[in-house]
């Protein structure tokens, strides 16, 4: 369907639908669902999930991500606008031929985004089967290959010490402040994609701590943090031979750890 299809006053009780529900971009919303809707029982049905609270990039299955259209499964982490500026900075020192790794992919979005830039051999890795089927429909075009498996353990030991680039989305809301989160992510996401443990540094601990391994000599770390976190995070890569800095967006919101393994 397109929205010119659907009969104006459909669309404008969508549109009272899902303000009613508190949708605060209404107009927006009601334009990608029928713009994604096949035909009228399908529109009806995505307005019906959307209303409920699922959220808008599961109902419609893509979420945009630096001008991409990126596919997104219930069940696969949602890609936050803010994560952009981790590839930013990425792209900053991705050479053309780089070996890149998309850690904790979720829907590879940030892999696709650097190879959508960059001539590069692309891998991505994830614990989660759903992601793992969702990241390889998004890295085809990219010729990208998705492991499936814990961190480090899911990648093909022909690329230890020859990652150049390593990506690693880790999640770092700490357990007791998932609670606080908006009800689109604490109920329908699921929190092992969320979960960073007490203080939200968990995962990316055991990231850090055999980064060095898989790097190659001069290769590059990065992973999101928030602000409070930043300072801590800067102290495990330092433990663990990493050279760090921390580059922040304050439009964004994003606080982005970049560490430079030197071998």
């Amino acid at each position: 369907m397109t929205v010119a299809s659907v009969p104006s006053a459909d669309l404008g009780e969508i549109i009272s639908r899902l303000r009613a529900a508190g949708c605060v971009f209404a107009e927006d919303e009601a334009a990608l669902i029928a713009e994604t809707a096949h035909d009228a029982a399908e529109l009806d049905a995505m307005t019906v999930r959307r209303v409920s609270g699922e959220p808008l990039e599961y109902v419609v299955g893509w979420a945009s991500f630096r001008g991409l259209r990126v596919a997104v499964d219930p069940g696969v982490f949602i890609p936050r606008r803010r994560t952009e500026f981790l590839v930013e900075e990425a792209l900053r020192v991705t050479a053309p031929g780089a070996v890149v790794v998309d850690l904790c992919c979720g829907s590879g979005a940030l892999g696709a985004a650097v190879a959508a830039e960059r001539q590069v051999s692309l891998h991505a890795a994830d614990v989660e089967p759903a992601s793992v089927r969702c990241a390889a429909r998004n890295l085809v075009p990219s010729r990208g290959t998705v492991y499936q498996g814990d961190l480090y353990d899911a990648l093909p030991v022909q690329l230890r010490g020859r990652i150049d680039v390593l990506l690693a989305n880790v999640p770092y809301v700490p357990t007791e402040e998932i609670r606080l989160l908006p009800a689109e992510a604490r109920l329908y996401e699921p929190h092992v994609t969320l979960d960073g443990g007490p203080d939200g540094l968990r995962m990316l601990r055991r990231v850090v701590a055999d980064a060095g391994e898989w790097l190659a000599p001069g290769g590059h770390l990065f992973v999101e943090v928030s602000e409070h976190q930043a300072p801590l995070a800067l102290a495990v890569f330092s433990e663990h031979g990493l050279a760090a800095e921390v580059a922040v967006d304050e439009e964004l919101g994003a606080n982005v750890v970049h560490g430079t393994y030197l071998g």
